[in-house]
C-alpha cells in the first residue's frame, strides 16, 4: 500500500493551492482564510526547481533546435566519435532526473496534505460520483490531471465534419484541371513558406498567450485569479474535451440562486489573444450579476493544442454544449460577450447557433489581414494574405452578418493594437469597418453612398462631445427612425437584409443610418487593454 501511495505521489500533479469549501471547518493557524497555499517541504520543494529548470532549458533547447544543429554541424560535432560522448552525458544526466523525479516523490509521500490530494484524486478517477468531485474541487493542480467533465461526444452535433465544426470557406475559384495543376506547381514553395510561418512564429505572434514562457511568468496571477473565483463567487472549474480531443480549461460562475435579474442569463466570455479568463473579461458581467462561463483558448493555461481557428470554433462549439447541456441554459438565455481576437469565436459562435440571445463584441475587428499586413513588410504582402487567408482566417464580419439577432459592437476610441495607422487616427480603428459591414448587410437600401459618408463622418468623432455635434447636425429623429423601422417590422418577420429605406429620400436614409450605427455601436474612450467597466457593459438594443 506504501509503495502504490509512493508511485501516486511519483506520478501526481503539481499541487498549488487547497480551497476550502464553505461548509468546511477553518483549520487551526489559518482563521479567516477562504483558502492556502500549498506549502512543499524542502524535499519536494528543492527538487521540483530543478526539474522546473531542466524542463525550462528542454524547452529552450527545443525552440533553439534548428540553430542549435546548424551550429554544431559547422564545428564538424555530429559524427559517431562525437555523438556517442555526448549520448552518454545525456543518459547520465537523464538517470540524475529520474532520481531527482524519485526524491520528490518521497518528498510528496511524507506530505500529509499532499497524501490526502493524491487519494482523493485517485478515488475520483474510480468513482465519479458528485462528493468526490466536490472534494476534488478543493484543490488547484496540474489541469492535465483533472478528470473530463464533459465531452463533445455526450450529445450528438450535426455541425460536425471530418475536421470538426464547419467553418466559412472562400469561394473556390473555378479553373480548368490543366491551368489548377499549374498553378498548384507554381505556388508549391509558398504554400511551404505559408505552412512553416503559420506554425512557427506566425501562430505565436498572434496567440501571445500560447506561449510558455509567457504563461510561466504570468502564473502567479492566473493562481491569484483562480483562487479568487473560486473563493469569492464559488466558481466550479470543468475539463471540457472538443471533438478535435483538445481539453479546454473552463470555469462556470451559477448566478441563478441570486435575487438580481440578470442571474438567468449566461455570458459566456471569449477571451483576446493573451487574455486568460483567470484575469480576463469575465470580471466585467461578474460585476453585473450575470452567471458566467469563461474558457480558455487551446494552448492557453490549461487547455491543450494549439490556437488555430477550427480548433478555436471546436473550444467554442464545446463550450456552448456544455452550457446548454449539462447547465442546463437555453440559447435564448445566452449572450456571447467577446474583447479583441475572442470576436473570431463569439461570431462563430452566433453564426452557427442563431438562437442565441446577443453578442456584445468589444474592441474587436472585422479581418484579421489589414492588421497583419500593417505588422509586416510591403514586400511580403503577397505572402501574408496567402497565410493569412489559408490557415489564420479570422472573417468576424462575413460571420457576424450571418447572424439575425441583437449585436453591440464597443468601440475604444484610443485603441492602438487594432487601428492601422496609430491610435489618433480614429478612422483606421477596423471596428469601424466592422459596423459598417453589418449595416451594409442589414439595411443595403439604408446605406447609400451619402448615408456611409454620414456615418463615417460621425464615426470620425474622437469624443462624445464631437459626437454628439455630428448627430445633431444632421438633426436625426430619434422617435421617427424608429417608428419607421417598427412599422417595417410589423408588415411580417423578415430576416436580414431588409428593404426598409427603398423610397426613402437621401435626407431620411441619412438620418436612418445615423440612427442605427449609434444602436449598434458605443464609443469607450480608453485605450485597448484597459477593463471594460460595467457601466458599459450594456444588453444589446433590440427592436
Amino acid at each position: 500500500m506504501a509503495g502504490w501511495l509512493w508511485l501516486r505521489c511519483l506520478l501526481g500533479p503539481n499541487l498549488h493551492r487547497v480551497h476550502r469549501p464553505p461548509e468546511q471547518p477553518r483549520p487551526e493557524g489559518r482563521a479567516g482564510r477562504r483558502g492556502w497555499d500549498y506549502q512543499p517541504r524542502s524535499l519536494e520543494r528543492h527538487t521540483d526547481s530543478i526539474l522546473g529548470w531542466a524542463l525550462a532549458l528542454w524547452s529552450l533547447s527545443y525552440y533553439s533546435s534548428p540553430l542549435i544543429l546548424c551550429y554544431l554541424y559547422r564545428k564538424g560535432y555530429i559524427c559517431s566519435s562525437k555523438l556517442v560522448p555526448l549520448s552518454q552525458y545525456v543518459g547520465t544526466a537523464l538517470v540524475c532526473l529520474l532520481g531527482v523525479a524519485c526524491l520528490r516523490g518521497w518528498g510528496r509521500w511524507r506530505n500529509s496534505e499532499y497524501l490526502q490530494f493524491i487519494t482523493i484524486l485517485e478515488e475520483t478517477r474510480k468513482n465519479r460520483t458528485p462528493s468526490n468531485k466536490r472534494k476534488l474541487a478543493s484543490y488547484d493542480f496540474d489541469f492535465s490531471h483533472w478528470p473530463a467533465d464533459f465531452s463533445w461526444k455526450e450529445v450528438s452535433n450535426p455541425k460536425l465534419s471530418k475536421a470538426g465544426v464547419s467553418l466559412l470557406k472562400p469561394e473556390p475559384k473555378h479553373r480548368g484541371a490543366t491551368d489548377s495543376l499549374l498553378s498548384s506547381v507554381r505556388t508549391l514553395p509558398c504554400h511551404v513558406i505559408s505552412y512553416l510561418i503559420a506554425h512557427s512564429f506566425g501562430r505565436r505572434m498572434l496567440y501571445p498567450g500560447s506561449v510558455g514562457l509567457l504563461q510561466k511568468a504570468m502564473r502567479p496571477m492566473l493562481l491569484q485569479g483562480q483562487a479568487r473565483l473560486i473563493e469569492e463567487y464559488y466558481g466550479q472549474r470543468n475539463k471540457l474535451v472538443a471533438c478535435d480531443g483538445n481539453e479546454i480549461d473552463s470555469m462556470f460562475v451559477d448566478r441563478r440562486g441570486d435575487r438580481g435579474p440578470n442571474g438567468k442569463t449566461l455570458v459566456i466570455c471569449c477571451e483576446g489573444n493573451a487574455g486568460f479568463y483567470e484575469v480576463g473579461c469575465m470580471n466585467t458581467p461578474l460585476d453585473g450579476g450575470y452567471s458566467v462561463l469563461g474558457w480558455n483558448h487551446p494552448g492557453f493555461a490549461g487547455s491543450t493544442g494549439v490556437p488555430f481557428p477550427q480548433n478555436e470554433a471546436n473550444a467554442m462549439d464545446v463550450v456552448i454544449q456544455f452550457a446548454v447541456h449539462k447547465l442546463g441554459f437555453q440559447m435564448s438565455d445566452i449572450v456571447v460577450y467577446a474583447w479583441s481576437i475572442g470576436g473570431f469565436t463569439a461570431s462563430w459562435a452566433v453564426m452557427s447557433y442563431p438562437e442565441i440571445q446577443a453578442v456584445v463584441l468589444d474592441a474587436s475587428f472585422d479581418d484579421l489581414l489589414p492588421l497583419a499586413l500593417k505588422v509586416m513588410p510591403d514586400s511580403w504582402r503577397p505572402l501574408v494574405t496567402h497565410t493569412v487567408r489559408k490557415y489564420m482566417n479570422l472573417n468576424n464580419a462575413e460571420q457576424l452578418c450571418k447572424y439575425q439577432g441583437p449585436v453591440l459592437l464597443i468601440r475604444r476610441t484610443k485603441d492602438e493594437i487594432i487601428t492601422t495607422m496609430g491610435p489618433e487616427d480614429i478612422m483606421s480603428n477596423r471596428g469601424n469597418n466592422l459596423l459598417l459591414r453589418l449595416l451594409q448587410y442589414r439595411y443595403p437600401k439604408v446605406m447609400t453612398e451619402d448615408s456611409v459618408r454620414a456615418v463615417r463622418q460621425w464615426l470620425s468623432a474622437g469624443s462624445q462631445v464631437e459626437e454628439e455635434f455630428v448627430y445633431s447636425s444632421y438633426e436625426v429623429d430619434g422617435d421617427w427612425c424608429l417608428s419607421v423601422l417598427q412599422s417595417y417590422q410589423a408588415e411580417g418577420e423578415t430576416p436580414f437584409p431588409w428593404s426598409v429605406g427603398e423610397d426613402m429620400t437621401a435626407e431620411g436614409r441619412r438620418q436612418l443610418a445615423l440612427f442605427l450605427a449609434r444602436k449598434y455601436m458605443r464609443n469607450f474612450e480608453t485605450t485597448h487593454c484597459t477593463p471594460l467597466p460595467i457601466a458599459e457593459f450594456h444588453t444589446p438594443w433590440k427592436l
